[in-house]
């Protein structure tokens, strides 16, 4: 029997009490710091204190641009102590989803991608909705909080950024959610995060994709070699997604010790989560939705199956990996 949206808060709201230190784990995007705020909304005067940690580096412009401009405080998780929080909650993630955060158990996990069979004392997976920000929206509605300006506008960006205004999975979950965030939201500050989109640092890195890219029946493949940071790859594979004849992109690029494979294709009788875990997942992590999917493999678990020092090679094996089951 479906569970009433006043008793997934409830039970929520169950899992803390007024002395508890709260950390509210992401892997920071619009989305997860949109939720994230949401999440140290409802909890306002419910706990003790509540933090924001990310396990990644933000360095792309629209994130780093959100985060200035709505105020958002948040710490990378190895600048805190972990130890120092007597709950956890994870939104816009599953522990599966990275190393980092398999470090913790997390009383509290919210999410909309696909169950990957997490275990917590509250649970609340929708792998149907576009984007987290559309069910903490409910959440903030059922308990009668009207957001303030900068979390509207951050929960308002998070659902056009994960929807990509609504051209990718949705349901009318989203779109209620969208019309009720536009009451309240800023467009103005709203526009300024979303046209910043390009750091300036990125720009030789398509001047690189675009002398060295290989297409294959309306597929483009680039490998960048190393990149300052794995948003490099989603911004050239989002970039090659707007010409009109391109059905998949697929970047590559090594960060950290890591090869970084970022799939997008036009959502139509494709899925790129599938293509990607198993393409990839036998040998790394992988997943994703429909028309957008990510990969990360250790170097050391690559050498068995080609040298990543041949970039040839390793991006004749990624054609490979992807035409066999795109």
């Amino acid at each position: 029997m479906p569970i009433s949206a006043s008793e997934r808060l409830r039970r929520f709201r169950q899992q803390f009490s007024g002395n508890d230190s709260v950390l509210i784990l992401i892997n920071a995007d619009p989305d997860a710091i949109a939720s994230a705020m949401a999440v140290s909304r409802l909890l306002w005067h419910k706990v003790g204190s509540t933090a924001i940690a990310h396990i990644n580096v933000i360095n792309r412009p629209d994130n780093l641009t959100m985060i200035r401009l709505l105020g958002v405080k948040l710490s990378h998780l190895e600048e805190i102590d972990p130890t120092a929080y007597s709950r956890v909650v994870m939104v816009d993630s599953q522990p599966q989803h990275s190393p980092e955060f398999l470090r913790f158990t997390p009383q509290v996990i919210i999410d909309h991608h696909p169950d990957t069979g997490a275990k917590a004392p509250f649970l609340d997976i929708r792998p149907k909705y576009g984007a987290t920000a559309s069910i903490m929206t409910e959440y903030l509605r059922t308990a009668k909080i009207k957001p303030s300006v900068r979390l509207a506008t951050g929960l308002f960006h998070a659902i056009k950024s994960d929807t990509a205004n609504f051209q990718r999975q949705t349901m009318m979950e989203d779109v209620r959610a969208f019309q009720y965030l536009f009451k309240h939201a800023n467009p103005h500050l709203a526009r300024k995060i979303e046209q910043a989109e390009i750091q300036f640092d990125y720009l030789k890195y398509f001047k690189n994709a675009l002398s060295s890219m290989r297409v294959r029946n309306n597929r483009v493949y680039v490998h960048l070699g190393t990149v300052i940071n794995p948003d490099v790859c989603v911004s050239i594979a989002d970039f090659y997604m707007r010409v009109n004849s391109v059905t998949w992109s697929i970047i590559s690029g090594i960060y950290q010790r890591k090869l970084i494979i970022i799939l997008r294709n036009d959502g139509i009788r494709k899925n790129a989560g599938k293509v990607a875990n198993m393409g990839f997942g036998q040998i790394g992590s992988a997943g994703g939705h429909k028309s957008m999917a990510r990969a990360e493999i250790a170097l050391a678990e690559l050498k068995e199956t080609v040298d990543h020092r041949d970039e040839r090679k390793l991006l004749s094996w990624l054609i490979r990996c992807v035409e066999r089951r795109a």
